[in-house]
This record gives C-alpha cells, sequence and structure tokens, in this order.
C-alpha cells in the first residue's frame, strides 16, 4: 500500500503536465539504457520496453490515459516536425538514390501495396467491419500520415496509432534476424526494406545497424508515406467494390 504522504505528493505532481513528460523522457532513457546493455539485440527494443514502462506506470498509480496524454502530447507533437526532417537523409544521400532510382521505386510500388492489399485481405477473410478496414490500411506508414489517411476515410484514428507502433516493433525486431536468414548483405537494401515496412521504429532499429541502413530507412519511410497516402483511397475503393459485387 502506498504510504499517505506519498500519495498526496504523486496526485499534486500528476495535475502537472510536464509530470507525464518528464515520466517519458526517462521511461525511454531507461529502456535505451537495458538495450544498451544487452548489446542492442533486436528483442530488446527501446520502445517496446518504455512502452511497458508507462504501462506499469499508469497501472500503478491509476492515471487514465487521456490524463497521461495532456502531459506527454508534446512528444506527439513532435512527430510531425520528425516526419518532415526525414527529407534530410533524401537529400544527402541523393545521388546515390538518383543512380538507383528504378530498383528503389520498384521496391518502394510493391512494398507499399503489398503492405496494403495484404492488409485489408486478411482483415476482410477475418470479416472486420469497414472502418476497422480503413484503420489497418495504412498500419505500414508513420504514425502521423496513417492517422491523417484514417481520419480522412472513416477510420478509427486510435486503432491505427496501436496498429502502426505494432508493425513497427515487429519489423524493427524481424528485420535483423530476417535479413541474415536471406543472406541479404546489402545494408542500403536491408534499411529501404525496414523503412517501407517499418517507418520510424524500424528506421530507429536501422540507425543501430548502421548508418548507411538508417539513411535508407529514414528515405523508405519518407517515399512510402508519401505512396501510401496516394494508393490508400483507391485500394480501398476498388475492395469495397469487389465487396459489394
Amino acid at each position: 500500500m502506498i504510504p499517505e504522504p506519498v500519495q498526496s505528493l504523486w496526485v499534486y505532481l500528476a495535475e502537472r503536465p510536464l509530470t507525464w513528460l518528464t515520466v517519458t523522457i526517462a521511461a525511454y532513457a531507461a529502456a535505451d539504457m537495458v538495450a544498451k546493455a544487452l548489446n542492442r539485440a533486436p528483442l530488446a527494443n527501446p520502445v517496446v520496453i518504455a512502452a511497458a514502462i508507462i504501462i506499469a506506470t499508469l497501472a500503478v498509480t491509476g492515471t487514465p490515459w487521456p490524463v497521461y496524454f495532456e502531459g506527454a502530447q508534446f512528444v506527439h507533437f513532435l512527430l510531425g516536425p520528425a516526419t518532415v526532417a526525414l527529407a534530410v537523409p533524401l537529400v544527402e544521400n541523393w545521388a546515390t538514390v538518383r543512380r538507383s532510382a528504378v530498383p528503389i521505386m520498384a521496391a518502394l510500388v510493391v512494398g507499399s501495396v503489398v503492405a496494403v492489399v495484404s492488409a485489408i485481405g486478411m482483415g476482410f477473410a477475418l470479416g472486420l467491419p469497414p472502418d476497422v478496414l480503413v484503420s489497418l490500411a495504412p498500419k505500414s506508414v508513420t504514425t502521423p500520415i496513417a492517422m491523417g489517411i484514417a481520419i480522412q476515410l472513416g477510420g478509427i484514428a486510435s486503432l491505427t496509432a496501436v496498429l502502426v507502433i505494432s508493425t513497427g516493433v515487429i519489423g524493427a525486431v524481424a528485420v535483423t534476424p530476417l535479413m541474415n536468414a536471406l543472406r541479404i548483405k546489402d545494408m542500403a537494401a536491408r534499411g529501404f526494406a525496414v523503412g517501407v515496412v517499418a517507418h520510424g521504429i524500424g528506421t530507429a532499429r536501422a540507425f543501430q545497424v548502421d548508418p548507411l541502413a538508417g539513411a535508407f530507412a529514414g528515405i523508405g519511410m519518407a517515399l512510402n508515406g508519401a505512396v501510401t497516402a496516394l494508393i490508400v483511397p483507391a485500394i480501398l475503393i476498388a475492395a469495397a467494390r469487389f465487396m459489394g459485387g
């Protein structure tokens, strides 16, 4: 049982917006230390560890999600500028990108279309309702873009956010073992692939493995966001016609 003086102090602190921002930053810092101690193993993902710490903190303190988000929403706001900043690696590696334009565009289109079609197809096979299918479609792009797509097309933004984070975590954990198993050694190709399918979390993992992989992951993430925003409405319309037919 929590002593009354400590509980009173926590009630006071919980009402201060900066408290939850501080908790969020501290949780990630602690998670990153754990990941570093474990030699950046794929399963030791800082995002997963930090999320577990925050969830445990909210559960122990009985803090509702809206209260937490009110304090930590500055981190959410930074997602937008961080997404725009992905243009930096694109510009820095423009010469390499231009030389590999054809394979990059081919991989981008295939990856984007497969990510959306497979998600909608599996959701349809499982009998999910239309709003959930819309929420599922942009799961492989970064959160601000994915939530924007979901809101515009009648999806559930909060569900999309959960699906995006889950996709990123799975991609970040699986990318290194998968690429090693497939004997793909080109760091640009490895990075671009994870950027397309696992957005920001996958990109962060790529930077931990190799700077070139991280740069190309950022390029893949940025380009996939633009392509997915364009193709999702068309694919959803085609899927609706197919279902209706």
